[in-house]
Formats: structure tokens, C-alpha cells, sequence
């Protein structure tokens, strides 16, 4: 045996730290996997789309590796990315970068959900978390994993990435839709939303963004219901537009293109570039209008003529060129009823959602009015900038509303408007409760806070300070059951406590029932030995006597 030499078996070095990884990090492996995932099912979805449309087509010149590029060039431009396009009549790149609404909702839906699936890990509710910052890393770096080989494939083709807007807006989409996932896995915790909001907004103004329980506050929801009633009011106009103007409306349509493969194709570009012309007519009826070329301007006042305008269906829906009439200047009820639903919003708020502030003053409820314009103002000017953008070079360089004269637009007429609303509801609602005969409202204080019963909701939150962090409710072990009608254990009395070390007090407790005193008092008196005790009652189909006991 002394000549035997043992030997051990190593793992090579690759396999030790592919072994670690996988251990120590089981959620960036699976964020990895979700995030490549949602980017391939993207990609499937809209070369599928434009696959349906080459085969279909009667001219199919470029050949499927041209539809292939197509794919993943809309692809990106759903992200918000501009293309370039190389094959003009004048040979000089031409830039587009209108990217459409509709289909950015496949790309951040699925991150959305690849993000969620990979915090919760498929797990059932008393299960652990994973990670957040591991889940949000995981996807988004999957998913760019397979967005930089997709940007690299459409550059070969008609439709070129423009590289710096695509290293901006893939990477921008993808955290900020990961995030959201990450963040509903966790139960929607207000701490990161409360960090973001310390850093830009004082401290008057942050509960009317975000309120105590962890729910948007007043002014967000006002300002939510504001920029929706806009849109919706947007995409009312535009129907109305194209309905006035049909016969040049379905004129379009056999001048771009002829068979009906030709006209699916329009009619789905047109459905995709709905949520942008909802917009562009929510711009209109604010007041600053829409370019369609660099100093075209088409607003209530009037429409200036584009000369090298495309015809398109829902391009016919733009005013006639000439100077604005009566009818025009009728859409400027669709940012009054936006004001309205804000200050009512506001006004409701600042008498039944006052939280510790109780009933608000005139000038606070004002104040918030004005505030939740302004937010609606930031909204709208969002969606403008997102979309419009360049259908090309110098005529066609500046084509959709412009972000920043909308967002004030719509900050000056639901601000007016808001204020004035939310005044009138605060002072209907406090004149209902006054005849209800409730307390006046200089003499209404904020309620006491009571302590609540225990709920456990669904979602524990996390606490202040923190983002991403595991739950301690939903890793902690659950507690055996205890039987209810278990006796509770009493100490035994075997006589040997002096042998295993009973306590000092132990011992005089039973000195003082064995008759000695250790303080010396006098001992108690011996019960009685000679009283007759009763015995004990005989058991079932026993006829002896038993002794007594």
C-alpha cells in the first residue's frame, strides 16, 4: 500500500466555471433564455407578415432575401430606430423615421412578459423570487444578444439602421420594458418610483404623482385621463376627416397600387399608422398643428398646400389649403372636454382622496390642477415626438407635429380649464355635504390613522430604499400547526430536582409544601390522615368493591 499513489479527478477549467455560474446564478441563465426569446418571436412575427406580403405580391423583384431584410428592418423601426434609404431616384440617402405606434407594442409586450416570467421563475406563490437586478440583466442582455445580429443583417439591405439611433433605441426599449416586467413580478413596489420622483419633484408635489398606498396619485390619474380623452378625441377627428373626404380616400388607394395583395398591404400600413394620425389630429385640435414638409403647417387657422405630398388614404384626410373656417375652429372642444375630465379628476380628489392633508384648500386644489396639466402636457409632447420624424431630405426632413409646442399647447388649455373645473367640483361637493349635514370644511381635520387589520395581499411591498429585492414574506418557512386543544406541559414533580440542580427557589417552594420554613415562620399545620376518602368509581363490569385510594 505505500506504493500507491492517489490520485483525484479535476474538472478542466471551462467546466468548473460553466458549473459555478450555473449554481450560483440560475436567473441570469434563464433571464438570458427569455430575453433571446422574446427578440426571435419578434423577428418570427414580422417576417412572417412580411413574407404572407412578398408571396402574395405580384411583383416580387427583390427576392426573398429582400423581404428578409424588410423584416428585420421593421423590426427595428418598431424600437424606434430611423432607417436610411439607399435606392432613391437622386442616389443621395434618405432618412425615415416615422416609426409606427401600433407595432412598437409586439417588441416591449414581449420583453414586458420575458422579463415578468423570469422574475417569478414559474414558480408557485410561497416560492422565492429571483433576483431582480439578475432578472432585468439576463433579458436584456439576451435580447440584445439577438438585436445586434438582426441590425447587422438589415444593413444589408434597401433599408439601412441608422447606428446611432439604433444603439440608442433598442438598448432604451429594452430596459425600460424589462424593467416594467421585473417590477410587475414584484408586485408593482412604489420604492423605485419613490427614489426616481425625490430626485425630480419636491416634496409638496410627490404624493399627487404617486400616493401613500403605492397607487398613482391624483394628479397622475388626472393627467392619464387627460392625454387619453385627447388621443381618443384625436382618432374621433380623423374618422370624421376621412369620412368627409372619402372619395379621395378610396381614390388612393388604386393610385399606389393595383390587385388586392396591393391594397391588404396599404390597408394594413394604414392600420399600423392609426395611433400616429390620432395624434397628429390631437396636435390639430390643440392648436399648433402638423407639418407635412418644412414650413408646411396645417392648424385650425389654416393649411398651407404640400406640393410634394405622397397620396396616401389617410393623408386625404388633411384639411382642404386655405384659411380656416367656423368648422375648423369647432375642434377646439376636444381640449376643453380634456380639461374638464382633469379638473373634474382633481376636484374629486382634493374632497374624498386627500389622504393626510384632509379636505384641500382653493389654492392647493388649483395648484393640483395645474400640475396635472402640466403631466398631461409631458405626455402629449412624448407622443407627439414619438410620432412623427423625417420622411426624407430637405422637403420632407420635418414631417408630424412638433413635441415641444404641443406639450405646452395642451399645459396652457387644460391648465385654464382644469383649474376652473376642479374649483367647481370642490365647491358642489362640500355644498352636498353641507346639506347633508356634515361638518364644515374649515373645521374638517385629517383622520387619525387607525392601525388596520392584517390583510395579506398578493403582492407583498418592498421597503423604502430599495428596487429589486426579494420578498421576505414569500421565502420565510411556514410555521407547523399547533393542535388547539393540546394541554400546555406543567413542570413534573419526580423528587430529584435537588440531584439535577433544581433551582434555589425550586427547592424552597418544596420545602414550604413538605412543612419546613426557610424563613423561619411557623410551619403549617399537617392535614388530617384520619378522614374517610372516597374510593374510586369502578369500571364497567367490575362487581368487587375496590380498596379505598
Amino acid at each position: 500500500m505505500a506504493g500507491v499513489i492517489q490520485t483525484t479527478v479535476r474538472r478542466s477549467m471551462p467546466a468548473s466555471l460553466l458549473l459555478r455560474v450555473r449554481h450560483r446564478s440560475p436567473g441570469l441563465a434563464n433571464g438570458l433564455v427569455g430575453g433571446a426569446l422574446a427578440a426571435g418571436l419578434g423577428l418570427a412575427a414580422f417576417t412572417v407578415l412580411v413574407m404572407l406580403l412578398w408571396v402574395s405580391s405580384p411583383y416580387p423583384d427583390s427576392g426573398s432575401g429582400g423581404a428578409l431584410h424588410v423584416a428585420a428592418a421593421l423590426w427595428l423601426l418598431a424600437h424606434g430606430a430611423e432607417l436610411v434609404r439607399v435606392d432613391t431616384l437622386s442616389g443621395a440617402p434618405a432618412p425615415m423615421g416615422v416609426p409606427p405606434l401600433l407595432l412598437a407594442v409586439v417588441p416591449v409586450w414581449l420583453l414586458h412578459r420575458a422579463a415578468r416570467d423570469t422574475a417569478e421563475g414559474r414558480a408557485r406563490d410561497n416560492a422565492p423570487l429571483m433576483p431582480g437586478r439578475t432578472a432585468w440583466a439576463g433579458v436584456v442582455l439576451g435580447y440584445l444578444a439577438v438585436a445586434a445580429p438582426a441590425a447587422l443583417y438589415a444593413a444589408g439591405g434597401a433599408l439601412r439602421p441608422s447606428w446611432a439611433w439604433t444603439a440608442l433605441c433598442v438598448p432604451l426599449v429594452a430596459l425600460v420594458a424589462a424593467g416594467t416586467g421585473v417590477w410587475t413580478a414584484y408586485g408593482r413596489p412604489s420604492g423605485p418610483l419613490e427614489q426616481v420622483l425625490g430626485a425630480v419633484l419636491p416634496r409638496g408635489a410627490r404624493h399627487l404623482v404617486l400616493g401613500p398606498d403605492g397607487r398613482p396619485g391624483v394628479a397622475a390619474r388626472a393627467a392619464a385621463a387627460g392625454a387619453t380623452v385627447l388621443v381618443a378625441g384625436g382618432a374621433v377627428l380623423l374618422m370624421v376627416s376621412l369620412g368627409w373626404h372619402f372619395g379621395e380616400t378610396r381614390r388612393t388607394f388604386g393610385r399606389l397600387t393595383e390587385g388586392w395583395s396591393g391594397w391588404l398591404a396599404v390597408l394594413l400600413l394604414c392600420v399600423t399608422l392609426l395611433p400616429n394620425a390620432a395624434v397628429w389630429a390631437a396636435a390639430y385640435a390643440l392648436g399648433p398643428g402638423f407639418l407635412l414638409g418644412t414650413g408646411v403647417a396645417v392648424t385650425p387657422l389654416g393649411a398651407r398646400a404640400a406640393p410634394l405630398l405622397p397620396p396616401f388614404p389617410l393623408l386625404a384626410a388633411v384639411p382642404d389649403p386655405g384659411a380656416g373656417t367656423a368648422l375648423h375652429g369647432t375642434v377646439v372642444a376636444l381640449p376643453l372636454t380634456a380639461g374638464v375630465v382633469v379638473g373634474w379628476f382633481v376636484g374629486r380628489g382634493s374632497v374624498t382622496g386627500g389622504g393626510r392633508f384632509g379636505i384641500w384648500t382653493t389654492g392647493r386644489t388649483a395648484g393640483a390642477a395645474a400640475f396635472a396639466a402640466g403631466l398631461c402636457g409631458v405626455l402629449m409632447a412624448l407622443l407627439a415626438a414619438l410620432a412623427g420624424g423625417p420622411l426624407g431630405t430637405a422637403a420632407l426632413a420635418r414631417f408630424g407635429p412638433v413635441w415641444w409646442q404641443v406639450g405646452l399647447a395642451t399645459a396652457v388649455w387644460l391648465g385654464l380649464t382644469a383649474a376652473a373645473t376642479a374649483l367647481t367640483v370642490r365647491a358642489w361637493r362640500l355644498r352636498r355635504s353641507y346639506r347633508r349635514g356634515e361638518r364644515r370644511a374649515d373645521r374638517v381635520v385629517a383622520p387619525r390613522r387607525r392601525p388596520a387589520l392584517p390583510c395579506p395581499p398578493q403582492r407583498e411591498r418592498l421597503p423604502r430604499g430599495t428596487w429589486f429585492k426579494r420578498k421576505p414574506g414569500r421565502s420565510a418557512p411556514v410555521p407547523a400547526p399547533v393542535a388547539t386543544d393540546e394541554p400546555y406541559l406543567l413542570l413534573d414533580d419526580d423528587g430529584d430536582d435537588r440531584a439535577h440542580g433544581a433551582p434555589d427557589d425550586l427547592r424552597d417552594l418544596r420545602d414550604l409544601r413538605d412543612g419546613t420554613d426557610p424563613f423561619g415562620l411557623r410551619p403549617r399545620p399537617e392535614p388530617l390522615d384520619d378522614l374517610p376518602t372516597a374510593s374510586p368509581p369502578a369500571a364497567p363490569g367490575d362487581t368487587e368493591p375496590r380498596p379505598p385510594g
